[in-house]
Formats: C-alpha cells, structure tokens, sequence
C-alpha cells in the first residue's frame, strides 16, 4: 500500500442494518465520512459483507481526495467495530479480510459493542451493555484488559434485546387468550398493532408469513406501552430485562476489579436509549445495590465515535486529537444523513 496518511485513521462501526465510516487525521480533523449498508457475514459471507464495506470506504477516500485503484490509498490504521465479531476467532478471520483490502498499514476489530462503550468515556476504562434487538455487554481498562461475554443468543445464556422481548410478549399473550396462562392486555395489544382481532390471527399471521418475521420487533415498544398502562405480565417482562442488565453489568465489573472503583456504566442500543421510564428505573435502582459505585448513562452519539477513539488510542494521538473527534460527534452537524433504524444491536442480530 503506497500514499498513506501518517497517524490516520479509517474509523467504521459496522452493524447489520447500516455501516458508519470516517477518515480522521492524526490531530483528530474528521477528513471525511459515509455511511453504507448493512454488514451481514452469516447471511452473505465475509468476503461480499466486506465488499458493502469496501463501498463505503472508497467513498470516503474520494471525498478525502484520494480516488483511484484500489489499495493505492490507505490510513496509517483500521480500526472497525463490527457486528457479528462476537469471538475472537470470529475477529481474526474478520482482520484478515479488511487487512487482505489493503486500508491501511494495520488492522483492528473488536465487537461493535466496544465502540459504544468508547464513545461513552473519556478514556477506554468502562462497562457497557447495549440492548438493541439482542443484547451485549463489554467492559475495559486503560491497561488493555477486557470483559465480554460470547452474546450469540440462548445457546450462549442470553435474555433480552427486542426480539428476546416481543417473542416473550407473545409467548405470554398467546397462553393468555387459550387458558394456559393468566390474563394480560398483551393478548389485545399485539394483536391490535396489525390490526387483527386475536392473538390466534396474529399467530397465524406470522406462522404463514402474511406478516413478515422483521416486523416482529414492531412488538417490542408495544410491550413497553402495555406495561406503562400497569400490566402485571408486561411489567414483570421489562423487570426480567433489567434484571439481565444489571447482571451483565456487575459481572464484567467484577471481572475487571472495577465494582469498588466509581466506573461508568454505559447504556446503548435502541431499547436501552429509549427512555422507558419502568426500565431506566429499574436498571439505576439494581445497580446502586449491587454496583453502587456504578456511574450509569445512555450513549445516543454514533459509535463510529468510539471506532474512531479506539483507533486514535492505538496510534498514540494526543487528548487534544481526542477531544477534537468527540467535539465533531458530539455537535449538530453529522456527517450523514440518518437512515430508518432496525432494532439495536448485540451479538448476531441487527442493530
């Protein structure tokens, strides 16, 4: 790779539904930014979700003026916070693709989580759960160690994240309407999202796919809703997820020797930053018992923030380089336009 800019760095937070990508310069100038679509290794393959990528990345490069043949152009350092890398085996084979691209003189991928985590710190010392349509939990230190849990689905002991939350929803709101279960307003809500009078044509909806599967995570601000009307099941669902929260939370705490210390908890993803009052509530209250020393609060910049922040740590860039990525991020403009979101992210689902 030839004509590379010295103490750059190609910042991408990549998640199922959308990919973030910025050029930032030694001194922490943002030189240009795109976004592209979604980043999909298990559906697609590595290497056709790197080309999504790769669309991206040469947009940005243009933009920076630095079009022509592809690895003629690079950034002193990759840093990509992708989904999907939910093992560390899952993001060596994703390194060797982006470093085969030729981006940069090096490469480094870590789960998208920790980007959130970053771009929620001043310095890489934290813990962050993000709950978007599963959920995840990363934590760090200065000194380079690291908590994480695997978060591919159930098989890994995962509960939470919108599609977590609405099958529970209708798993509880089915048995309502049949007699196996005690009585919900979920079995008249969800419904009554799609317009159908029963759980049973809603059930049926979904099993012939009148309704598309992607929908589902409709269901999820529905449950929030009934439970804020005072439904006991929908209330007591959206407890077991703080539950799970804080769980996550004070274990990769306890992991790091950082349940003593005054420590930020960062909350992320489109569930967790959306305000529900029963949630928020809960998650703060758990914490101050089982983590007082916990500092929690929601991260709604993007996380190509913290890509870019990991990415300027690992190239030495001085607080000033720091403070002038997080100013960019953190101010009104954007560099993109925003595109419709799917549900959050964590793990092997979208965000």
């Amino acid at each position: 790779m030839s004509g590379s800019v010295s103490g750059s760095v190609l910042a991408i937070d990549a998640g199922n539904s959308k990919t973030d990508v910025a050029l930032v310069a030694a001194d922490g100038t943002v030189v240009a930014a795109a976004r592209g679509g979604g980043f999909q290794p298990p559906a697609v393959g590595v290497e056709t979700a790197v080309d999504v990528l790769e669309s991206a990345v040469r947009e940005v490069f243009a933009a920076a003026g630095a079009a022509g043949a592809a690895g003629a152009f690079g950034a002193d350092h990759v840093s990509a916070c992708l989904a999907n890398a939910d093992l560390p085996v899952e993001e060596q084979q994703l390194a060797a693709a982006l470093n085969a691209r030729g981006w940069g003189a090096s490469v480094t991928v870590r789960n998208d989580t920790f980007a959130i985590l970053r771009a929620g710190v001043a310095e890489p010392r934290g813990v962050a759960v993000v709950c978007g349509a599963g959920i995840n939990c990363v934590g760090m230190r200065p000194d380079g160690r690291t908590a994480r849990f695997p978060a591919i689905g159930r098989i890994s002991g995962d509960w939470g994240g919108g599609w977590g939350l609405a099958e529970e929803a209708l798993w509880h709101a089915a048995r309502a309407e049949d007699g196996r279960g005690g009585p919900t307003s979920l079995a008249r809500t969800l419904p009554a999202h799609f317009g159908l009078p029963s759980m049973y044509a809603l059930i049926e909806a979904l099993h012939l796919s009148r309704i598309d599967e992607l929908r589902r995570h409709e269901l999820t601000p529905v449950l929030f809703a009934t439970a804020a009307e005072g439904d006991a099941v929908a209330r007591a669902i959206v407890d077991r997820l703080a539950e799970e929260v804080v769980a996550m939370a004070s274990v990769a705490l306890t992991r790091l020797d950082l349940l003593e210390e005054e420590t930020p908890v960062l909350l992320g993803g489109s569930v967790l930053a959306a305000g529900h009052p029963q949630l928020d509530d809960a998650v703060r209250a758990l914490l101050a018992t089982r983590a007082p020393k916990a500092v929690p609060r929601v991260v709604s910049v993007r996380p190509v923030l913290g890509a870019a922040l990991l990415g300027l740590d690992h190239v030495g860039a001085s607080a000033g380089a720091l403070e002038r990525v997080r100013g960019y991020y953190e101010g009104s403009s954007s560099p993109t336009p925003p595109l419709p979101e799917s549900p959050g992210s964590a793990g092997h689902v979208a965000r």
